[in-house]
């Protein structure tokens, strides 16, 4: 019976990329990051951003919501102005 292969996920391989000393001193010999600190912040840094640009996409939506309404309200109006 094969032993099942360790899956490797795509931000190992950035991790990689960037240092593969780092990469297997914490895959391979378990060895901790020294900056978990900055790490957990930078996290919270991309959440912050990440929730940013939903509220961005969110508001352009509703934008665009109003400027259809506007144009139906307006196009009702000269409706109503031609009879």
């Amino acid at each position: 019976m094969s032993q099942r292969q360790p899956v490797i996920r795509a931000s190992e391989i950035g991790h990689y990329v960037f240092c593969a000393r780092a990469w297997w001193l914490g895959r391979v010999k378990g060895i901790p990051s020294a900056n978990a600190t900055a790490m957990r912040q930078g996290t919270a840094r991309h959440r912050a951003h990440g929730r940013a640009v939903e509220g961005y996409h969110r508001l352009r939506r509703l934008a665009w919501l109003l400027v259809l309404l506007g144009v139906a309200l307006f196009a009702a109006w000269l409706l109503t102005l031609g009879r």
